[in-house]
């Protein structure tokens, strides 16, 4: 295994010069893994996805959905009944308490339609950064930041892209170097990526098409 470098030894704009190339030619029609028809749906399913992973939240929304199709049924749905259809998510209560908020807010505030801005989009209950980027970069095409996951945030490590370890911080050092047409498709590459070959444990190393000039920062051992 080729000896880990540090951020410091690598000129970050041609890494990621470099990055973009493989992942366009690796992963050309990445699209967001969350199951949603419009933006109302891919917010929810976001909201959802905290510590979840998409497949489950891609299970559960589909009833969620018939049951509740917009933001004024959802909030106006009985709390008992949206935390039964979601529980398998995972800390279903906060959940359900979260997206029926954040319907009567689309309601009340919006028209019971999603807005196309990073400000009123956090406001929302449940909303962070990272859901907001999501939601406007799949749903809207606005390239408002690049979102920042556990995947990217790993594999942005390794690539010697940043060192740092807050989600914004490590948005912020991404969003210095990638050209800001190709934040929203960078994103669902590198999510891609984790999910496919550079996975949290024993990274799949040999098979990775940034072999070549990756630093593997921090791993230790990998396939």
């Amino acid at each position: 295994m080729a000896k880990s470098k540090v951020r410091g030894e690598i000129d970050p704009k041609a890494q990621a010069r470099r990055v973009l190339k493989a992942l366009k030619a690796t992963y050309p029609e990445a699209t967001c893994a969350l199951v949603h028809d419009g933006p109302f749906q891919l917010l929810v399913a976001t909201i959802l996805s905290a510590q979840c992973t998409d497949a489950r939240v891609n299970m559960v929304t589909p009833e969620l959905f018939r049951r509740f199709p917009d933001a004024a049924a959802l909030a106006a749905a009985d709390a008992a009944e949206v935390e039964d259809v979601i529980r398998s998510t995972g800390f279903f209560r906060s959940k359900a308490k979260n997206v029926q908020a954040m319907a009567a807010a689309l309601q009340t505030d919006h028209g019971g339609r999603v807005p196309q801005d990073l400000d009123a989009l956090t406001a929302l209950a449940g909303v962070g950064r990272k859901t907001a980027n999501v939601v406007l970069g799949t749903a809207f095409g606005l390239a408002s930041g690049v979102v920042v996951d556990t995947h990217v945030k790993r594999v942005s490590h390794r690539l010697g892209l940043t060192t740092r370890q807050d989600p914004e911080r490590v948005e912020r050092d991404l969003a210095a170097i990638f050209p800001r047409k190709e934040w929203v498709d960078l994103s669902h590459r590198v999510i891609l990526h984790g999910r496919r070959i550079c996975v949290a444990r024993k990274p799949r190393c040999s098979v990775c098409p940034m072999v070549d000039f990756c630093p593997r920062v921090g791993v230790t051992s990998s396939a």
